[in-house]
């Protein structure tokens, strides 16, 4: 994977962050800030996991994984258990086959979300690729 291949990656994070933004705001669309905030991550993830050349899986509970060993060995926020909650969240607002979590704060997952993609996007820039 390239240099080309992680920017193209944050630069989807970067967009579904855009979305995320526009989400959280009363009354919150969590339709949106589920899915766009669940895809944000994972691009997020998927950019950092490429830069440190970690095989990336399909499913996005073995991506939470990934976004936990990313907090571990190059100490950026783990995101695992918020990765679980968006998946949540998105399954039941799309399919009702879930619970939707309860007591969650939009804006507190937004900014998390938005602090997530700015800090890997400063670990890529100033960190080499393993």
């Amino acid at each position: 994977m390239s240099k080309n291949e992680v920017k193209k990656t944050l630069g989807y994070a970067n967009e579904h962050l855009k979305k995320v933004q526009n989400a959280w705001d009363y009354p919150t669309d969590w339709s949106d800030l589920s899915i766009y905030g669940l895809y944000c991550l994972e691009a997020a993830v998927k950019a950092a996991a490429i830069h440190f050349r970690v095989a990336i899986p399909a499913n996005h509970y073995e991506k939470a994984k990934i976004a936990k060993q990313l907090a571990q060995n190059h100490g950026l926020p783990d995101i695992s258990s918020l990765l679980i909650v968006l998946n949540s969240a998105r399954k039941a607002r799309a399919y009702g086959d879930v619970e939707f979590p309860e007591k969650l704060n939009a804006e507190d997952i937004a900014t998390q979300i938005e602090d997530y993609v700015i800090a890997v996007t400063e670990l890529i820039e100033r960190v080499s690729p393993c």
